[in-house]
């Protein structure tokens, strides 16, 4: 059986909806959730459902690490066993290691055409960079085109959140120019957004359903002008939030599509529960 051209891969944590997951045959690679002894593959044998039930009353909070390089060659060769090119999209390289894990084996397989590329993003930031190079592979685009594209998406791809308190984020290490809002008064919701793949202040709000006004507003008025929206409402265990969300985007924003999707068990750990944002960028 002849091979495909080009395929397209990412992490676990790009929290690409699983019905476009498996449209586009887009190859994932589980982040690892390290949990009192335990070493769970994210999302594989640890559902987001029993991750935020259980986080809730949890003693110990967990600690997540990356594929190592050894594990991203096994995958790489397993891909290679049905495609010619690999396109890999991680999570931005001031968040995580994967990138070094991924370039790592990459290095190691110099015989398979394997193109590496920091999404400078998380979360479905991160997917739709990953999205839209799978969709061009599907059109007939070969490595360096694909890549290319998800290069160009890179800056015109962002994320907006909100989240409950900045404690997980500020334990778990990831918390970037944001760490200056620590230990600010109880009543302030932090509004962050993804700058150059770091976590960043945005806004500071009284109350949440404030901030995620003030988010739609600062996105409004960013795409004025621009091509059509496509955006993705990310939450951690509050669907009914991110549903009114999600409407409310609909209504106000009109994007060509829109998805909804929860953190994964891995990046939940670093946000906490509660977190409700939206990803999305504007065609160029």
């Amino acid at each position: 059986m002849a091979k495909r051209n080009v395929a397209v891969a990412t992490d676990s944590v790009a929290n690409i909806p699983q019905e476009l997951v498996e449209e586009y045959d887009i190859k994932v690679i589980p982040q690892r959730l390290n949990w009192e002894g335990i070493t769970y593959q994210d999302g594989v044998d640890i559902t987001t459902s029993e991750f935020y039930a259980r986080l809730a009353t949890a003693k110990e909070i967990p600690t997540t690490s990356q594929p190592s390089a050894w594990e991203f060659k096994e995958f790489f060769e397993e891909i290679a066993e049905e495609y010619d090119n690999i396109l890999c999209i991680t999570i931005s390289d001031h968040l995580s290691g994967t990138l070094d894990s991924a370039q790592g084996a990459q290095k190691m397989l110099s015989e398979i055409p394997i193109e590496v590329v920091d999404s400078r993003s998380a979360s479905m930031g991160q997917g739709f960079i990953t999205l839209a190079a799978a969709r061009a592979t599907t059109e007939g685009k070969g490595l360096a085109e694909a890549a290319e594209i998800a290069r160009q998406l890179i800056p015109l791809t962002h994320a907006v959140f909100v989240v409950d308190t900045l404690e997980f984020l500020h334990r778990g290490g990831r918390i970037g120019g944001a760490r200056r809002l620590v230990g600010s008064v109880l009543s302030i919701k932090p509004l962050l957004h993804l700058v150059d793949g770091k976590i960043e202040p945005l806004a500071s709000v009284r109350t949440k359903r404030k901030a995620l006004q003030r988010a739609l507003e600062i996105i409004e008025a960013d795409i004025i002008g621009r091509g059509p929206l496509h955006a993705a409402v990310i939450y951690a265990s509050n669907s009914g939030e991110a549903e009114q969300f999600r409407d409310e985007v609909q209504e106000r924003l009109q994007p060509a599509e829109l998805y909804m999707t929860e953190l994964t068990p891995v990046i939940g750990t670093h946000t906490g529960p509660g977190l409700v944002g939206l990803a999305y960028y504007t065609e160029p």
